[in-house]
């Protein structure tokens, strides 16, 4: 992995926008505790604001005034001049044979390389002083700089006769051309070397102390303090790297007396080739592969972090005491990206073992619970909770007889049974429940934990339609498939609302979520009656008090719970509520509560009467009707 992305980041590395990157962070970290020579390697006069003042000319200023400025210069000790200024064009024939009268071999006039792009290539065409200058002796240096994309000055000029290799030249202190692609190191904002305005150069002993031009390279150039903010900016301007942290341009002047401390010194820089800027790459790859090897944690993370530091101060380390740029972009690039590989393949097979995981714990659980275990692992503690529960309990009437007939087809009992559970589970499921248990043929389910359901009662009853539903359906089924001897099944259900304790329920080795209490108890008990009653389902009574706006109820007895003195009525589902005024329903209530009083108080041919004609009224509850009927028999006359 680590190979593949260094690889796929390499053609990167020639991308010329990405060197923007590059000479950006270049910038920043050239300029934390640069190298600074032990003294400046030239004085600057200004062409300022306040010189304007003084003079009272507006520039360009007379040639004859550059002449009292060189014969002042010279008379105060200084060992070369060098005019940032470019005399190309002729003047009056006075000023310009005054300025070549002075002129002389310590004396650097600048010129230019103009380049201009045709459409058959490149013309350069250098702009020199007159004649009459270079032939009273002068030197010229070529000022011109090359820009980044950016428009920043970072590049030593590649010219011989560059104007500072020229001055220094001059001063007797010949330099070799940087090789090529140097950068340059400068040593400050704006105005960071000795600098004064031309009019004090012109009376040095008046404004200055003594000596201060001895033995000195003087440069003469533009230096408008108006150009000291990058976003007004002025002729003869560069931005540097200490434009983004000073917000200040640098007068070209100034920016040629710090090329001439480059080469003086040797303090500019040199890139590293793309060869080993390959290698670093690879490097930085690999380093993070090895950090993590074995999967990402939070050390990973410190180690990403190292990775990064390490980069960026190692490529500081070498940039302030080799004098080599060594960006550190594309390796910490290269550590992070794989890093992030690693943290995304990591996290993708996370998430497929937390679904694996969820597909097997959502065959016994809820997928809430399990969602919530997911987001939770906590929560898989022993304890519980006491909330307000629907219990539901579903057994299959008839399955030892079936087990019996099919003692010698295991298999195919086990097949049927299953078919039955899943559909009996997938109506617990769709309604949100919870299935606590498969108790041989009978299943276990509740509501309202793990995540609250206020019409918890609703959803246990729609849970118990959908099973009488789902086993019409699968009787059909088996009739398709087997003929009119397939087996038939039928259910029973119980549910009960009330109180009970939820939670994880069992030792340290082994234990379900599951729920405890009398309400659980109730609600077994309700399932086995409603064999005894001939209904599907039975309902306790706080259940039935929540269903009674959604379904027509009719109470079926009352029975006597542990702990209660009175008894406790039981009822069943007897048709959705829309169905509330259906003539037959309402005359079936009305003799259905006459029939249960009757019964209770002994009045035996009423009861007769009214059981037999109860029978008739609601087909599917015949059954329980007939066992009021038996009972009612069995009542003294």
């Amino acid at each position: 992995m680590a190979g593949l992305i260094a690889a796929l980041l390499m053609p990167v590395l020639y991308f010329p926008p990405f060197h923007l990157i590059e000479a950006r962070l270049y910038d920043i970290l050239s300029v934390v505790s640069p190298p600074l020579p032990t003294r400046p390697g030239a004085v600057i006069v200004a062409i300022d604001e306040p010189s304007i003042g003084e003079i009272g000319q507006r520039w360009p200023w007379s040639r004859e005034l550059h002449a009292r400025l060189v014969e002042s210069l010279r008379a105060a000790g200084a060992k070369a001049i060098a005019f940032d200024v470019i005399f190309a064009d002729p003047t009056t024939e006075e000023a310009d044979a005054a300025f070549a009268k002075v002129l002389g071999p310590d004396v650097v006039l600048a010129a230019d390389d103009v380049t201009t792009l045709l459409s058959q290539g490149v013309q350069v065409t250098r702009v020199s002083p007159l004649d009459p200058f270079l032939d009273a002796g002068a030197a010229t240096g070529v000022a011109s700089v090359d820009l980044d994309g950016d428009a920043y000055l970072r590049r030593m000029p590649q010219m011989q006769d560059s104007f500072a290799a020229e001055a220094l030249r001059l001063k007797g202190e010949p330099q070799a051309v940087a090789p090529s692609g140097a950068l340059i190191q400068f040593f400050g904002p704006a105005r960071s070397y000795p600098t004064v305005s031309y009019y004090q150069a012109l009376d040095p002993t008046h404004f200055l102390p003594p000596g201060f031009f001895k033995d000195q390279v003087v440069l003469v150039g533009l230096s408008l303090k108006q150009a000291t903010t990058a976003d007004i900016g002025a002729p003869d301007t560069f931005p540097t790297p200490y434009t983004l942290t000073e917000g200040t341009l640098t007068a070209g002047v100034e920016a040629q007396a710090t090329i001439l401390d480059n080469l003086r010194h040797n303090l500019y820089v040199l890139p590293v080739p793309r060869l080993v800027m390959a290698l670093l790459v690879i490097a930085g790859a690999l380093l993070a592969a090895a950090f993590s090897a074995h999967g990402v944690s939070w050390r990973t993370g410190l180690a990403a972090a190292f990775l990064l530091a390490f980069f960026i101060a190692g490529s500081w380390v070498v940039l302030r005491f080799g004098r080599v740029w060594m960006p550190p972009a594309m390796p910490a690039a290269a550590a992070l990206a794989v890093f992030g590989a690693r943290f995304g393949l990591d996290y993708a097979r996370e998430r497929q073992l937390r679904r694996t995981v969820s597909e097997a714990f959502s065959r016994y659980l809820s997928p809430d619970l399990v969602a919530q275990l997911a987001r939770d692992p906590a929560a898989l503690k022993l304890g519980g909770e006491r909330r307000n529960l629907s219990i539901l309990f579903c057994d299959v009437r008839g399955f030892t007889t079936l087990s019996e007939k099919l003692k010698d087809e295991p298999e195919r009992l086990t097949t049927l049974i299953n078919r039955l559970l899943d559909p009996l589970s997938a109506a617990v499921l769709t309604e949100g429940g919870t299935i606590d248990k498969y108790i041989g043929d009978c299943v276990m389910a509740f509501w309202n934990a793990p995540l609250p359901s206020p019409d918890h009662p609703l959803r246990a009853a729609r849970a118990a339609m959908g099973m009488l539903d789902a086993v019409k359906i699968l009787n059909a089924e088996l009739r398709r498939e087997q003929g009119e001897d397939a087996p038939s099944f039928a259910i029973g259900v119980g549910i009960n609302t009330g109180d009970c304790v939820v939670g994880n329920v069992g030792s340290r080795w082994r234990y379900d979520y599951s729920v405890l209490g009398d309400t659980v108890n109730l609600a077994s008990r309700l399932e086995s009656l409603s064999k005894e009653y001939g209904v599907s389902i039975v309902l306790g009574p706080a259940t039935a008090k929540a269903l009674q706006d959604h379904f027509v109820l009719i109470e079926l007895d009352r029975i006597a719970v542990k702990g209660r003195a009175e008894k406790t009525a039981i009822f069943t589902i007897v048709a959705p509520a829309s169905q509330r005024q259906d003539p037959a329903l309402v005359e079936l209530m009305d003799l259905h509560r006459t029939l249960l009083d009757s019964i209770r108080a002994g009045r035996r041919v009423e009861a007769l009467e009214l059981a037999r004609r109860c029978q008739t009224l609601v087909p599917s509850l015949s059954a329980y009707y007939g066992k009021l009927l038996l009972k009612a028999t069995a009542l003294p006359e």
